[in-house]
């Protein structure tokens, strides 16, 4: 019997595809260690590693804590684990390429090691053909889990301790909200707290929709106990987390959504809250009216555009065009004239031409964002797009690139330059990169910056006048 034949539970992209009305199942207690399981990973060590976005970031906090259930503890040297886990980002090209690589490093590490597992999860063990390629030429891989089932986790690594072959175990259903799993917490001070999973957004070039699942929300009971306990362990801020956080609650039919979620989490007197990730279609009026409405509710929006083209968005997939996307982020700064508004932006979309280019270069000088991240199109096998032909030139897509990032900078700089000599307000994170001495922390608008303090302010709000503007980060003096 092949590995490829041991495929039982393997992602399937047809059935991944899938949205029914069905009734999402939340779950409670979702998690139950195995008989004789408590001391599996006892005098073990785990090695984890995380790619991509804010969502896997939370996940590998609930893998850490489901291993440490176990027994295992959690170590920063690759070389000297008994268990390496590599939770995997899908969103681009260049993510998947560093994931193969680490896993062909892992191989000559399992040469002195016969006893190591290697598993990998996340986003890219949900892709059919990437499971294929581990399968057919990575065969020193013991584990393959998804996106659905972390709460199997010590089922799955028991199997693969006895298993020569792979164990594969990944649900392309739709996914169920699965509460009351242990986690341990990245951060003393700041926490991410999932309000919702999925996406049905279904753009043409993104591989997401079918990673994670369609669109389910956790009850909003369940988010307001969790913060409420994060305010009682000392946290200073949260960031409420989904793929479309402004689609919350559209599948409870219960009657609220998220302008009315954040109001009853802003209830809580955590002292910051963020959200993260906006998409323009389902971002109303109201709900820009409700994050306005508590002064914990910081005043930063990530809304990506993608794409100043109305031609290109339709090609994309995103449901609304350039005139849609100027009203909400008008009625935004009329509201909040001094929130930071950050976006996403793919250049080199298939026909993109020179034209529908410069709409983007003319919505982005008009907007004059914070910051952007800025993408050149990388084609996801199993997206539509994918299928469409990749007709723009590398060059043309790299001096679009080019022109595109040289305007990035200059209105960043414009919009860090309104804080030279202001005074405001910093959450303390600890020591800078560059220096211990150098204290490091982000504004109510999400703007890092840098000041001489003592490092017991870490995990402390505290004032800091503005004595410098740099492109990306700010420069300033404690205050008192």
């Amino acid at each position: 019997m092949t590995n490829y034949d041991k495929i039982f539970n393997g992602p399937n992209l047809k059935a991944a595809r899938i949205r029914t009305k069905e009734k999402v199942n939340i779950v409670h207690d979702a998690y139950e260690l195995p008989l004789g399981m408590a001391d599996f990973g006892k005098g073990k060590t785990y090695y984890l590693k995380t790619y991509g976005c804010q969502a896997n970031e939370r996940d590998s906090e609930t893998i850490a804590g489901i291993l440490e259930t176990m027994g295992y503890q959690e170590i920063d040297d690759i070389d000297h684990a008994d268990l390496i886990v590599l939770n995997t980002c899908a969103i681009r090209e260049n993510a998947e390429d560093k994931v193969f690589g680490k896993i062909g490093y892992v191989k000559n590490l399992k040469k002195f090691n016969p006893n190591l597992i290697l598993a990998i999860c996340g986003c890219m063990a949900q892709e059919e053909s990437v499971v294929n390629k581990i399968l057919e030429k990575y065969q020193h891989v013991d584990l393959v889990f998804g996106t659905h089932n972390i709460n199997h986790l010590p089922k799955l690594l028991q199997q693969a301790n006895q298993e020569k072959d792979v164990t594969v175990e990944v649900f392309s259903t739709e996914g169920d909200v699965q509460e009351d799993l242990p986690a341990k917490r990245a951060d003393k001070y700041k926490a991410w707290v999932n309000i919702m999973y999925g996406c049905n957004k279904f753009c043409t070039y993104c591989i997401v929709p079918y990673t994670r699942g369609k669109e389910r929300s956790r009850l909003k009971e369940d988010i307001i106990k969790e913060v409420a306990e994060l305010v009682d362990q000392g946290y200073q801020e949260v960031t409420l987390l989904g793929q479309n956080v402004n689609s919350y609650g559209n599948d409870l039919e219960l009657g609220y959504d998220f302008g009315d979620l954040i109001k009853e989490v802003a209830k809580t007197n955590i002292p910051r809250i963020r959200f993260t990730t906006s998409h323009p279609y389902d971002f109303t009026f109201a709900m820009v009216d409700a994050i306005n409405s508590a002064d914990n509710i910081m005043p930063y929006i990530h809304l990506p555009v993608q794409s100043g083209n109305s031609e290109i968005l339709k090609l994309m997939g995103r449901k609304y065009d350039r005139e849609q996307y100027l009203e909400l982020f008008n009625y935004i700064k009329k509201t909040m004239p001094n929130a930071a508004i950050t976006t996403d932006i793919i250049v080199g979309f298939p026909n993109e031409t020179d034209e529908q280019f410069e709409d983007t270069m003319s919505i982005y000088d008009y907007c004059e964002y914070d910051l952007a991240y800025t993408f050149v199109y990388s084609p996801r096998n199993g997206t539509p797009a994918a299928k469409m032909a990749d007709n723009v030139d590398l060059q043309v897509k790299s001096d679009r690139l080019r022109r595109l990032n040289d305007m990035v900078n200059e209105k960043a700089m414009k919009a860090n330059k309104k804080f030279e000599g202001r005074i405001v307000e910093v959450l303390v994170d600890g020591p800078s990169k560059k220096s211990d001495k150098v204290m490091s922390g982000y504004t109510r608008e999400n703007k890092l910056v840098n000041f001489a303090a003592p490092s017991d302010l870490t995990g402390k709000i505290v004032s800091v006048k503005i004595t410098e503007a740099k492109t990306w980060t700010l420069n300033g003096e404690l205050v008192g």
